[in-house]
């Protein structure tokens, strides 16, 4: 078992930037691919980004690319998202997920979510 616990959210105006962290238990965290999802009210959660275990793959959701990046300290059993450029359509919760395989809308663990706010 994964425990993942975010932290980072808070209000920004349009324009800013926040850093999300994500910090993972154990010791076996570079054996995990990591990501972030995100979820508006109303709406299905959403992939975001991911990277791979070793830090050398990242993605990015077409919404998010140039503007967001995904990086990962194992010695820090942590992984960020640095958020430019905020939009107002950026505004939801953020999860982090960890999955031994592969990052999906099933990954196997997820964090409790961080609010994102981004006010005009």
């Amino acid at each position: 078992q994964v425990q993942l616990v975010e932290s980072g959210g808070g209000l920004v105006q349009a324009g800013g930037s926040l850093r999300l962290s994500c910090t993972a238990s154990g010791r076996t965290f570079s054996s995990f691919a990591m990501g972030w999802f995100r979820q508006a009210p109303g709406k299905e959660r959403e992939f975001v980004s991911r990277i791979a275990r070793s830090g050398g793959y990242t993605s990015y959701a077409d919404s998010v690319k140039g503007r967001f990046t995904i990086d990962r300290d194992n010695a820090k059993n942590t992984v960020y998202l640095q958020m430019n450029s905020l939009k107002l359509e950026d505004t939801a919760v953020y999860y982090c997920a960890a999955d031994p395989l592969a990052i999906s809308a099933r990954s196997q663990y997820w964090g409790q979510g961080t609010q994102v706010t981004v006010s005009s």
